[in-house]
């Protein structure tokens, strides 16, 4: 199994985000280019909108190298990037919600948006193999979108982004057994969104 990152800056990033503290911009710059394409995408998955996702991850790095002067390192400089993003994004998603009580499931359908989300692994496959993969991540993602900010969030983070529980506390700002609880309600709604979608057992298998 795949080791969860742990929730450390290690020592180059740590100098990185020390000399960003001190106004360095090039430093912070640094870890922008760390950090710009795993943000971008976790909101990209949070809001199924291209350019509301590059608006939110702007904006991200924004407030980031704004309240940089306050940051003392109690998290790492991934989960506080994170927390900045998923508050944004949450803020979004409801601002969102309140202006249409229904998500269109086209949104996520915008032809810019594929290069946002994550790709399956190719495995030689051809091109009915490769269109179903395609048709299944859409599938998923108009799932996803249909989740409360919240569950949208823990799931992303854990399934998608490969946050720890200990992470994704830090993140939402929550204890780890609410993470955990939330996970699981959100894949149980996420099963039966698929089930509705696909029929019983989408993957395939046994």
């Amino acid at each position: 199994m795949k080791q969860r990152p742990r929730d450390r800056d290690g020592p180059d990033q740590a100098d990185l985000v020390e000399r960003a503290r001190q106004g360095d911009r090039r430093a912070f710059e640094q870890l922008v280019d760390l950090y710009d394409d795993r943000i971008l995408n976790y909101v990209a998955r949070m809001l199924g909108d291209r350019t509301d996702a590059q608006d939110v991850a702007q904006e991200t790095f924004v407030r980031a190298y704004e309240a940089l002067p306050s940051f003392r390192g109690a998290a790492s400089f991934q989960t506080w990037l994170y927390r900045i993003a998923s508050n944004l994004a949450i803020d979004t998603a409801r601002a969102r919600r309140r202006r249409s009580n229904t998500v269109s499931l086209q949104a996520s359908q915008d032809p810019g948006e594929d290069e946002l989300l994550p790709e399956l692994p190719d495995d030689r496959a051809g091109p009915e193999e490769r269109a179903l993969g395609e048709e299944l991540q859409r599938t998923v993602q108009q799932a996803i979108l249909q989740l409360s900010p919240k569950l949208r969030s823990v799931v992303i983070l854990y399934d998608l982004q490969g946050l720890s529980y200990e992470q994704i506390a830090r993140v939402v700002g929550c204890p780890v057994g609410t993470v955990k609880s939330r996970l699981f309600n959100a894949r149980a709604q996420l099963k039966e969104a698929l089930e509705r979608e696909l029929g019983p057992n989408p993957s395939g298998g046994s």
